[in-house]
């Protein structure tokens, strides 16, 4: 790490702990705030070494933030996020920097911004593009409540910031925004922190722009040229006033051809966001203007620590690590299910030539980076644009490829109008692989991936699998590689794959048919078990004696389940307990429940277990299944109370 700033008379050794609210920052003279910035860095690396976590995004925007609360009052301005994995150093500057050691963890802080935590946070945010959105409501709500900042009549009014980073804005949502806020004729900044990177480089023409724009000397706009283009941006006596009140410094960051400027924002820029000085030289100028404004600022991406700089894309969000000496050790816990989809991939490319990939934004994430350089012209990361890659998938797909869509669960949903009207509804063969499904652990409630068997079920024809194991993980990419007139899905967990079944023969994958995993006679209970959530249940056999039988089944579909197997087990008078990684409205039990009651069966044997109807909090994975109820403790409890049902039947 770069050398922390020497100690100033009269500051104790250590500010951070000292910053009990953003009053105490403000407090604090302008020198002491790069002694602030080290000390920043130093607590968000020493956690993430801990806890895991965001590291490279939070690191890169330090100076940023401190200049960001320096000049503005956000216990009564507004700030809001994009993405919000960029929130740690404004959780520390906002009375949080004691209970940072909880981060990510069961009854800690969140590490997203989260509004249960504090009053400056104002969303539960995590996903990309929205800032801006909620940013131009707000102002409006403020103005219509005679609350929002104007320069004559409210000078003490709400004034609004958006912080848009990691590439989001080339997100749809941001461009919507940006379209409005350019009409508010009021006070509203938005601050583009651009680190030429969203999780891995950012893609797209936007991000060549802002490459471009960041080492072209027109652009940085010679004074000489200030004048007149401001008169050209913004027109009338307006230009007279508000040249005159930019500092040299201010005036210099006029953008001579800002793309930006045509939707109607005032755009300076691109600054080093680094420049703790001239931020908030800057910011104190844009802060009392009456007009949208866009600051564009240029950060490092993992500033301050050179193994986080040299590979931001690695260390975005790692896992703990330890620090031995020049080298980082990141803790491994097992072959990830990522790690498995990716090679099983690689093999159906390798097989099929009309296979081709895609992901947005999230190439390590998802398993497709290495991918991509194997398959250059079959593998691509359309950034974060999730309905644009699904559209291109369905493209793909009408042109006579194979397309398979790698996305975190969470993010589908921002594509579901795609999956409905370009793919199900035109009957294209788009496969959809779905990561970090079901719960996800230290991420939270922002990213669980707990509703994609509800809303994709309703699609018809769709065929919605889980992936229990690698081998079952492969068995589904084959019948998906093979399904060229539907939408097609499998769904795997962040999490580690198990070897307890892998010993045995995987059958091929058969629409609508299960696999049974342990087949007792004459069963007291049937545990069906959708994805991963098997093992959970082959865990919670090994509690029973002789007293209780149970056969265990891989359900594997949730669309369209084994029917036969239902009417089987219910028309024996088997119960039937349903285990699933998914929120209970719409996930496999309840097909199970419909499919049964359209079959005429009694549904009163169907014991269903799944996510509750509630926002389940950031913590270990372990810990979340068993507040959930569907650990093996709970699935074995659940065979118990069943089988005494068909004791009393």
């Amino acid at each position: 790490m770069s050398s922390d700033a020497p100690p100033f008379d009269g500051l104790p050794a250590e500010i951070l702990p000292t910053i009990l609210t953003p009053d105490d920052l403000r407090a604090l003279p302008e020198n002491a705030l790069p002694r602030v910035a080290a000390e920043i860095r130093r607590c968000i690396c020493e956690q993430v070494q801990q806890s895991g976590g965001h590291l490279a995004p939070n690191l890169g925007v330090v100076e940023l933030t401190i200049a960001l609360h320096y000049v503005f009052d956000f216990g009564r301005d507004r700030l809001l996020f994009d993405v919000g994995h960029q929130c740690y150093p404004h959780k520390l500057l906002t009375g949080r920097h004691a209970r940072f050691g909880t981060l990510r963890q069961s009854g800690g802080i969140s590490g997203f911004p989260s509004p249960a935590e504090s009053r400056y946070d104002l969303f539960q945010v995590g996903h990309a593009g929205t800032s801006i959105s909620t940013a131009v409501g707000v102002a409006k709500g403020d103005r219509l409540g005679a609350e929002g900042f104007d320069s004559e009549e409210r000078p003490r009014g709400r004034r609004v910031v958006a912080l848009i980073g990691d590439a989001s804005i080339a997100n749809g949502v941001a461009m919507e925004g940006l379209n409005a806020a350019g009409t508010l004729g009021r006070q509203i900044l938005v601050v583009l922190n651009d680190n030429g990177m969203s999780i891995s480089r950012t893609q797209g023409a936007l991000a060549r722009q802002l490459d471009e724009l960041r080492v072209s000397t027109p652009y940085l706009g010679a004074k000489r040229r200030a004048h007149d283009l401001a008169g050209r941006i913004l027109g009338g006596d307006l230009v007279e006033s508000l040249y005159h009140r930019f500092s040299d410094a201010a005036k210099d960051l006029l953008a001579a051809n800002s793309w930006f400027a045509r939707f109607g924002l005032v755009t300076l820029g691109p600054m080093d966001g680094h420049d703790l000085p001239r931020l908030i030289r800057v910011l104190r100028e844009v802060a009392v203007l009456d007009r949208p404004v866009l600051l564009h600022v240029h950060t490092v991406k993992g500033k301050g620590y050179a193994f986080a700089e040299g590979d931001a894309t690695r260390f975005h969000a790692p896992a703990p690590f330890r620090l031995a000496g020049d080298r980082v050790e990141i803790a491994k816990n097992g072959r990830s299910f990522t790690a498995a989809f990716s090679d099983a991939l690689r093999d159906v490319m390798q097989r099929d030539d009309d296979i081709v990939a895609c992901t947005a934004a999230m190439p390590g994430g998802t398993g497709l980076e290495p991918l991509l350089d194997e398959f250059p012209d079959r593998a691509f990361d359309t950034g974060i644009c999730e309905s644009h890659a699904m559209d291109t998938m369905a493209g793909m797909a009408r042109a006579g490829r194979r397309p398979f869509f790698a996305v975190y669960s969470t993010f589908l949903q921002r594509a579901f109008d795609q999956a409905f009207q370009e793919v199900a509804l035109q009957g294209l063969g788009v496969r959809l692989c779905l990561d970090r499904a079901g719960l996800v652990g230290g991420d939270g409630a922002v990213h669980h991936g707990f509703c994609d068997v509800s809303i994709l079920r309703v699609l018809p024809r769709a065929v919605l699998m889980a992936a229990m194991d690698e081998p079952s993980l492969r068995g589904a990419l084959e019948l998906m590689r093979t399904l060229d007139d539907r939408l097609s899905v499998v769904r795997y967990p962040r999490d580690t794959v198990s070897e307890r079944f892998a010993g045995g023969l995987c059958p091929p994958f058969e629409i609508g048919r299960a696999r049974p995993l342990v087949v007792a006679e004459d069963p007291d209970v049937a545990i069906l078990a959708y994805g991963v959530s098997a093992m959970d249940a082959a865990a919670a056999l090994e509690m029973f004696g002789d007293d209780v039988r149970v056969s265990l089944y891989d359900a594997r579909f949730a669309k369209p389940v084994d029917t036969d197997l239902l009417t089987q087990l219910l028309a024996s008078g088997v119960p039937i307990v349903t285990v699933e990684d998914h929120g209970l409205p719409g996930g496999f039990g309840a097909a199970a429940l419909e499919a049964a009651a359209g079959a005429g069966l009694d549904t009163r044997l169907i014991t269903r277990l799944a996510i509750p109807e509630r926002w389940i909090a950031h913590g270990a994975r372990d810990e979340q299944k068993r507040a959930c109820g569907i650990d093996a403790a709970a699935i074995a409890a659940a065979v118990r109370a069943a089988a005494t049902v068909r004791v009393r039947i």
